[in-house]
C-alpha cells in the first residue's frame, strides 16, 4: 500500500512539474500561425475563385493534431525514446532514400512525398530523429565521448546529410550541422576538436563548390544576400534578389503599427512568392508592423528561452543533449527564416517554426516541443 501511494505521489509531482509556460507558448505560436496564414492567403484565393479558407482549414488540422502529439509526447518518459532511437533513425534514412526516387519536385527540389491530401517532407522529421539518436548514443557513454565516438557520431550525421544536400536542401543541412555540433559540445567534446571540425567543414564546402558537387544555382541561392546590389544579368540571381527586395519592401511598408489584417499592398497583390510558407514573416511585418513583429519575435524568443532553461536543468546526459539539440533546431530556424526575409541571411527555404504553412514542419516542431515538455516533467524545471 505504501509503495502504491509513493508511486502515485511521484506521478502527481511529475505532472505538476510540466512547464506550462512553454506548453502555452507553443500553442500560441500555432494559433498565431493560423491567423497569419489565413491573412496571407485569403485574398489570393478569393481572386482565383477558390475557397478562401482552404489553407486555414488544412493548417488548423495540422495544429490540432500537432498539439495532441505534443501533449502525448510530454506524457511519455523521454528516456523511453532510447528504445526507438535506432528504428527512428533508420526510418529517416529510408524516407530520404525513397524521396530521391519517388518524391515530387517543386521549385527545383525533390523533397516531398505527395500523398494526395497532403505532402510529407522526410528531411524535417530526420532532423528530430537524428537529434534523438545522437542523444541516445551520448547517454550510452557515461564515461564521456572518446575520439572514436565522435567519428561515429559524425558518420551517423553524414548519412542523412548527404542525401539532404542532394535533394537539394541546404537549409536543413545547415541546421543538422549546427544542431549536432552544439550537442557534441554539450556532451563534452573539447572546443579545439570542434574548431578543427569547423575548419574541415569549411574546406569541404569550398571543395564541393570548386568541383561542382554543389550546382551554380545552389551557390547563388546561398550567397544571394551578399550580392543584392549586383549588376549581374544572371536570371536566377536576379530572381532571388527580386524576391528578397519584395520581402524587405513588405516588411518595411508595415511601419510602426502595420496595415492591419487582410490589408497591405504586397500581401493583397501577392508580390511576395511563397508568402504562406518560407516568407510568412513578410505578412507579419506588413500587417502588424514593427510592434506586432516585435511581439511575435518575443514569443519565439520566450519559447527558445524556456527550452534552454529546461535543457540546463535536465538530470541526465540524454535529457540535456536532446533538449539543447531541439533548442538549437528551433532557434536557428527562427533566426535564419526571419533573417532571410530581411536580406541578412541566405535564402535556404527553412520554415518559421509553427508560423509557416506546412504539415510536416508543424508536426515536427510540436513533437519536438513534446519531448522538451517530457524532460521538464522529470527535471522540475
Amino acid at each position: 500500500m505504501t509503495d502504491t501511494l509513493s508511486a502515485l505521489t511521484s506521478r502527481i509531482r511529475s505532472k505538476d512539474s510540466l512547464d506550462v509556460s512553454l506548453l502555452w507558448g507553443l500553442i500560441a505560436l500555432g494559433v498565431t500561425g493560423l491567423i497569419m496564414i489565413y491573412s496571407a492567403t485569403r485574398q489570393a484565393l478569393i481572386s482565383g475563385g477558390y475557397n478562401p479558407h482552404y489553407y486555414l482549414e488544412r493548417q488548423a488540422l495540422y495544429v490540432v493534431v500537432g498539439i495532441g502529439v505534443m501533449y502525448g509526447m510530454s506524457l511519455i518518459d523521454y528516456r523511453r525514446l532510447e528504445m526507438v532511437a535506432t528504428p527512428l533513425y533508420i526510418s529517416g534514412l529510408l524516407g530520404l532514400f525513397g524521396v530521391m526516387f519517388l518524391g515530387s519536385t517543386a521549385l527545383g527540389a525533390q523533397r516531398w512525398f505527395n500523398l494526395g491530401l497532403f505532402q510529407v517532407q522526410p528531411s524535417e522529421f530526420t532532423v528530430l530523429f537524428l537529434i534523438i539518436a545522437v542523444a541516445t548514443y551520448c547517454e550510452r557513454r557515461p564515461e564521456g565521448l572518446k575520439l572514436r565516438d565522435v567519428w561515429r557520431l559524425l558518420a551517423m550525421a553524414a548519412a542523412p546529410l548527404v542525401m539532404i544536400v542532394l535533394q537539394p536542401d541546404l537549409g536543413t543541412s545547415i541546421i543538422i550541422l549546427i544542431s549536432i555540433g552544439a550537442m557534441l559540445v554539450v556532451a563534452g567534446v573539447p572546443p579545439r576538436f570542434m574548431t578543427a571540425l569547423a575548419v574541415i567543414g569549411s574546406f569541404g564546402m569550398l571543395f564541393a563548390a570548386y568541383f561542382s558537387i554543389l550546382q551554380k544555382y545552389q551557390i547563388e541561392r546561398f550567397t544571394s544576400f551578399l550580392n543584392q546590389n549586383t549588376s549581374s544579368t544572371d536570371a536566377q540571381l536576379q530572381a532571388l534578389i527580386y524576391q528578397v527586395d519584395n520581402a524587405k519592401s513588405a516588411i518595411g511598408s508595415g511601419g510602426l503599427h502595420g496595415a492591419g489584417f487582410f490589408n497591405g499592398l504586397q500581401t493583397v497583390l501577392g508580390y511576395v512568392p511563397e508568402q504562406r510558407t518560407d516568407f510568412i514573416f513578410t505578412a507579419i511585418g506588413e500587417q502588424l508592423g514593427f510592434i506586432g513583429s516585435l511581439l511575435i519575435i518575443s514569443l519565439l524568443a520566450f519559447v527558445a528561452y524556456r527550452m534552454f532553461r529546461i535543457g540546463r536543468s535536465a538530470k541526465d546526459t540524454m535529457g540535456r543533449t536532446i533538449v539543447l539539440g531541439i533548442f538549437v533546431f528551433f532557434s536557428f530556424s527562427c533566426f535564419e527564416n526571419i533573417g532571410m526575409t530581411m536580406g541578412i541571411m541566405p535564402m535556404t527555404g527553412i520554415p518559421l517554426p509553427l508560423l509557416s504553412y506546412g504539415g510536416s514542419a508543424a508536426m515536427v516542431f510540436f513533437a519536438a516541443g513534446g519531448v522538451v515538455l517530457s524532460v521538464s516533467r522529470r527535471s522540475g524545471s
